[in-house]
């Protein structure tokens, strides 16, 4: 079991940059493939960025080239940094955590933070 807070969401402006963290207690981090999945209003979520115990990671096509995930296994955290954010990146930005690619994996999700950018 683990849990997981995110933090770093907000208003910005087109252009501008936000960082967003997400602590995760409760169990092995190092363990755990972590991800950002973002919602926004009226659209499925959707897989952001995703990063493997490796330290391998995966981008949306969207967001490739401004996003970067990183995660420190000593702190039990994993962060996404957002630079030159556009109106269409506001969503409801989640942490998830899994213990593999798989249908019988554990997956565990945080409780969502609002990032908001205007034009």
């Amino acid at each position: 079991q683990v849990q997981l807070v995110e933090s770093g969401g907000g208003f910005v402006q087109s252009g501008g940059s936000l960082r967003l963290s997400c602590a995760a207690s409760g169990s092995i981090f190092s363990a755990y493939i972590m991800a950002w999945y973002r919602q926004a209003p009226g659209e499925q979520r959707e897989l952001v960025a995703r990063i493997f115990n490796s330290g391998v990671t995966k981008y949306a096509d969207s967001v490739k080239g401004r996003f970067t995930i990183s995660r420190d296994n000593a702190k039990n955290t994993v962060y996404l940094q957002m630079n030159s954010l556009k109106p269409e990146d506001t969503a409801v930005y989640y942490c998830h955590a899994a213990t593999a690619l798989t249908i019988e994996a554990s997956r565990y999700w945080g409780q969502g933070t609002q990032v908001t950018v205007s034009s």
